[in-house]
């Protein structure tokens, strides 16, 4: 009898590949530990995927879209990068894979901001506040996403004390807000 295949598998296999990462990161994302999680066997994950290096492409790629998908509903920058370190804070597992592994994803040819969907959604938006276009404004955006991910990486390593935390996060608000202040004048 011919088998049939399996539409959601690749899914399944993404998400099981996630939620052993958020177990155990790196150490528990074997290929054997994914087929099982996945509900399938060994075999068939490789059939969808050539190795362990494909898998976690995939979960960049997922990531990549979802960091997206949770800024897109802003407004202006500042929401965006409000959005961006909510979304890091709910989500500390996969910031760090993403972070820690974002050189894996498939190389860009031509500007970031085509392979970088939350980096052009950024762009966008200064360039509906500012004028230009979203490429005269790569400069500012990458310098909002080194404050934003500067305060996501020191409140997720929880190396600074607790009492800091507003203070640090009221920083990284006023820092976003001067930056677009100074490029708007």
């Amino acid at each position: 009898m011919p088998r049939h295949p399996d539409p959601d598998l690749e899914q399944r296999i993404v998400n099981a590949a996630l939620k052993l990462w958020r177990k155990g990161a790196e150490k528990t994302l074997t290929m054997r530990a994914v087929a099982k999680a996945a509900g399938t066997n060994t075999p068939a994950v490789y059939r969808r995927f050539k190795n362990r290096r494909d898998i976690l492409r995939a979960l960049l790629l997922q990531l990549q879209g979802d960091f997206a998908d949770a800024v897109r509903p802003c407004r202006s920058v500042e929401e965006a990068c409000e959005l961006y370190l909510e979304f890091a804070l709910t989500h500390p597992h996969e910031y760090e894979l993403f972070y820690a592994y974002a050189d894996q994803l498939p190389p860009s040819h031509g500007p970031m901001r085509e392979h970088r969907p939350t980096m052009a959604l950024v762009e966008a938006r200064l360039a509906e506040r500012l004028g230009g276009t979203p490429a005269n404004h790569t400069r500012l955006a990458l310098a909002l996403w080194a404050v934003a991910h500067g305060t996501a990486m020191i409140l997720i390593s929880k190396s600074i004390p607790k009492e800091y935390i507003p203070e640090l996060r009221s920083v990284c608000s006023s820092t976003v807000q001067t930056l677009i202040r100074n490029a708007s004048v």
